[in-house]
């Protein structure tokens, strides 16, 4: 059965630490603030249990199967994070304009967890270490991905506080600027790891 203490304390600390839903949700505290950016996070923690679900009952034995498909999703997957990282990096800085600026709608958040490398990480984590062949497996993945809504969602929303509250002191456009190419490079930075692996498996 689920270790649930060893459970709470895998989803906090993955889903705390930084990375590229986190850098992106910052930086939507920061451009769009709170309200705006709920959005995105319903998405994040609402799109990431049902990739645990997913995975967890059978998609991921079929990419294990065939891993041309995952093989074929890792660099769509990089496309993807480095347009976002554009999108960062080139917000408007002025009020007017960010106001203007649209932030991810839920649809997108949830579906950018397919393509976040460390979403599989931590997916893939969870499910081999959490889920076990004794005891009801589906009631075990449903536990799982219960506990990443449940505990995921206030760690999510404390990186966009601390965007939201940044906001708040960040003294003008220029700043705002510097801070959103920052955020832009830590997310490319996030994935150099699987641009390099990607690159060798189709250099080999």
């Amino acid at each position: 059965m689920v270790n649930y203490v060893a459970l709470m304390l895998f989803v906090v600390s993955t889903c705390g630490s930084p990375g590229p839903n986190n850098f992106m949700i910052m930086s939507s505290g920061v451009s769009h603030g709170w309200r705006r950016s709920i959005p995105h996070l319903i998405g994040i923690n609402t799109g990431f249990p049902v990739m645990v679900v997913a995975v967890g009952l059978g998609l991921g034995g079929f990419l294990h199967s065939y891993p041309v498909f995952y093989s074929l999703l890792r660099p769509i997957g990089v496309a993807y994070l480095l347009y976002l990282a554009w999108r960062i990096a080139s917000a408007p800085v002025d009020v007017d304009a960010a106001h203007l600026g649209k932030p991810l709608s839920v649809l997108e958040a949830a579906l950018f967890q397919w393509f976040n490398p460390k979403a599989w990480t931590m997916v893939i984590g969870a499910v081999v270490t959490y889920a076990t062949v004794s005891g009801n497996y589906l009631i075990q993945i449903l536990i799982i991905a219960l506990a990443f809504m449940i505990l995921g969602t206030p760690c999510t929303g404390s990186w966009l506080w601390l965007g939201v509250s940044l906001k708040r002191i960040l003294p003008g456009p220029k700043q705002l600027r510097v801070f959103n190419l920052a955020m832009a490079i830590l997310l490319a930075v996030s994935i150099l790891p699987v641009i390099s692996e990607t690159y060798r498996s189709f250099m080999s």
